[in-house]
């Protein structure tokens, strides 16, 4: 099972798929009117928003006022959730079904389709805070883990594939 190359190709794409859990993917940042401790007016300052696979997180302020209650840009964040949750564990199941390779190259082609969903996601998120609030969204170098993840995929389905084609080979020789 793990001397052959496509098992490595998977693993890679499960340890990528556990690590953009964590990593934040898109940042959005917005003016926000608040009071000023010192001069008692309304002064704009800057907005910093972190979109996670687990959610908005890490909010900070660029300058130094006083917080208040702006709403995050994006809410219902459980289809980024789930599209980077099944991600990895598409890839682990596959692993352990290499005795039967054609419905491994077929659970494939779902972890192929859950990365490309994953960036449809994604950017239904930001036209939804481009519409809700304007904010100005930058995506992280952390974004491209799908990407290279989709890529890995299917070079393991050319190699499960041209297994298959061998075996089948080796069957009509017998």
């Amino acid at each position: 099972m793990i001397q052959r190359i496509q098992t490595l190709y998977l693993l890679a794409v499960v340890a990528l798929g556990i690590a953009l859990i964590w990593l934040p993917v898109v940042e959005f940042v917005t003016n926000v009117e608040v009071m000023s401790k010192t001069e008692n007016q309304q002064v704009e300052t800057l907005r910093s928003w972190k979109l996670k696979a687990s959610g908005i997180v890490e909010t900070h302020w660029i300058q130094d006022t006083e917080a208040c209650d702006a709403p995050a840009p994006v809410q219902g964040l459980w289809g980024l959730t789930l599209a980077t949750l099944l991600i990895p564990v598409l890839a682990l199941v596959d692993i352990f079904l290499y005795k039967k390779r054609l419905l491994q190259a077929r659970l494939n082609i779902f972890t192929v389709m859950f990365c490309l969903g994953w960036y449809g996601v994604i950017f239904l998120y930001i036209w939804q805070a481009r519409l809700a609030q304007g904010v100005e969204w930058y995506i992280q170098p952390w974004a491209c883990i799908p990407l290279v993840c989709l890529v890995l995929t299917l070079m393991a389905t050319r190699r499960i594939l041209k297994d298959e084609a061998l075996v089948r080979a080796a069957d009509r020789i017998r």
